[in-house]
């Protein structure tokens, strides 16, 4: 005989209780017909909430509904009779596919790298969390039966995500310790193990810094069947969650609300305190290095939501990962290219990532083509915020054969151009008294490179660092900050040219980093240069070369 299936959640005892309801009825010819099918409504509300937020989520993924179908298919008895597991657990702990598609949602959300999972069971939550980390992230499982790390081991191997996790086994406590001991934070942690240790889990958490700043704390059966905030409770485990829930509402380091999901999820977030809230014994100041500027931690105060950019020769190499970059940190891009399908290519994969975008095709040599590209761009977003200006082309040659041609060719580019998008950004930011330029010089600015022979290019990058310098001092005061970056040999296809892999290996020897630049090595420097943290930069030449200018 199947056993009858226990309501397990708030909305399940409601389903239940409107069952038996609508049972007694309908055996009573007394009861009003109105009332028969306002119980039928209330019923179909309730019942079909569960299985309607299944249908409508994320569905899981393979290695997921393996797992899910291994656990409910187990005979959790049998293992409890042979000794397999201290306690007797019930199948209905796994964590199952919309609350492990929330818990993988708020990975993605709060941009978490490193969880802990506290109470793994057979481990759906804990692999629909992994599954929301980047291919470097990671996961720690404190689980109290060894038997549950075998369980879920072979799904985790099935998964490519499973290697991110580590599962510790024995007293969550003692992992704890040994993890603070180590001086481990954490972006996320998850709480479900048993509910009398909640409280002292989370306390433990908190005041050993485990959870970082800003970061989120989640904990499963908040609502505990309803037990929680039910006047005539008595269950053991509906107490211990009453009050661990109260004692997180009135914890002034922490905000959180409580989603009626399944069983009932606390999302939590610690908070910035300031030093008076710390108690009167706090040394601590509160100024803006405490507090942030206007508020804003340092990475906050390096997004660039908002910010209109654009980025020239952004249809390829540096180009393409800039614009990659200011996108990324909150900023619309206009990508500018010589060829037009190339910075069209780039614009779409922006918009792919949810970042707002525009082509354009324009000359940086031709004034009439700069002053379009303007327009263009203030007719579209209103201003221009951030002028990233990296359009370059490079012709080697032995100075004595440099022909006037490549000579003007490369300062057309390089240098006229590079003036005219300057003068023509700046006078728009002028007017509104704010923006960043970013110009792309080059450790040639610096060195001779060799063993390649290119004056024009050389003496052409060493006139954007002046063209840098001067703007820089002129414009500060008038709220425009001009700053350039000087890369060293960047690894593209065209390095590994036939002409030009010979080369490689000289440039090697020059390297103290030991192998060429990466377009993404260059990122964070644009963005750094793009946002407010650099307002007191201006006139830089940023090196970023692996040390080759040092030897």
């Amino acid at each position: 005989m199947q056993a009858t299936k226990v309501a397990d959640t708030p909305i399940e005892v409601i389903c239940d209780l409107l069952t038996k309801a609508k049972e007694l009825a309908d055996g009573n010819a007394n009861i009003p017909e109105d009332l028969r099918v306002n119980l039928q409504k209330a019923l179909d509300i309730a019942c079909g909430l569960d299985s309607y937020l299944e249908k409508m989520s994320s569905q899981e993924s393979a290695p997921l509904a393996e797992l899910y179908k291994k656990t409910m298919e187990h005979d959790w008895d049998e293992v409890f009779k042979e000794n397999k597991t201290q306690f007797r657990l019930p199948k209905e702990c796994i964590t199952g596919l919309v609350e492990g598609q929330t818990l993988k949602m708020l990975v993605h959300m709060s941009k978490a790298k490193k969880i802990l999972e506290i109470g793994m069971f057979t481990g759906y939550g804990a692999l629909s969390m992994a599954e929301g980390l980047p291919k470097d992230g990671s996961l720690v499982a404190c689980e109290l039966e060894p038997y549950l790390k075998e369980f879920a081991q072979p799904i985790f191997d099935k998964s490519p995500h499973g290697q991110k996790i580590q599962v510790k086994t024995g007293s969550a406590m003692d992992s704890l310790k040994e993890l603070a001991a180590a001086g481990e934070q954490f972006d996320m942690v998850f709480i479900d193990a048993d509910k009398n240790n909640y409280i002292n889990y989370y306390k433990f958490i908190l005041d050993h810094n485990l959870l970082r700043l800003s970061g989120v704390l989640c904990v499963d059966n908040s609502l505990f069947k309803a037990k929680v905030y039910l006047k005539d409770t008595t269950d053991k485990n509906g107490l211990a969650l009453q009050a661990f829930n109260e004692f997180v509402s009135n914890d002034p380091r922490v905000e959180q609300v409580i989603v009626p999901l399944r069983d009932g999820i606390s999302i939590i977030r610690r908070v910035p305190m300031s030093p008076g809230s710390a108690g009167a014994q706090s040394k601590a100041i509160d100024d803006e290095v405490f507090r942030g500027v206007n508020g804003r931690s340092i990475l906050d105060r390096m997004r660039l939501d908002g910010r209109v950019a654009y980025v020239t020769g952004g249809g390829q190499g540096i180009g393409r990962a800039f614009a990659h970059a200011l996108g990324e940190a909150g900023a619309k891009v206009a990508v500018v290219d010589l060829d037009q399908g190339k910075a069209e290519a780039v614009a779409e994969e922006l918009k792919l990532k949810g970042i707002n975008s525009i082509a354009i095709t324009a000359d940086i040599s031709k004034s009439a083509h700069v002053e379009r590209m303007l327009d263009s761009i203030v007719s579209k977003w209103g201003e221009i915020h951030i002028a990233c200006n990296n359009a370059g082309i490079n012709m080697n040659s032995a100075s004595e054969d440099t022909s006037l041609e490549e000579w003007d060719q490369t300062f057309d580019v390089n240098l006229r151009g590079m003036f005219l998008c300057c003068q023509a950004a700046g006078r728009v930011m002028l007017k509104h008294g704010y923006g960043k330029i970013i110009n792309t010089a080059s450790m040639a600015s610096l060195i001779v490179p060799h063993p390649q022979k290119q004056l024009a290019y050389n003496v052409s990058k060493a006139g954007v660092v002046k063209l840098t310098q001067t703007l820089g001092t002129e414009w500060i005061d008038r709220g425009v900050r001009v700053n350039c970056i000087s890369p060293g040999i960047v690894d593209t296809p065209l390095i590994h040219s036939e002409s030009l892999r010979p080369l490689v290996q000289c440039w090697l020897s020059d390297i103290p980093a030991g192998r060429l630049a990466l377009v993404t090595d260059l990122q964070a420097a644009v963005v750094y240069l793009a946002s407010d943290a650099s307002d007191y930069m201006t006139g830089h030449n940023l090196v970023i070369e692996g040390g080759q200018s040092l030897w």
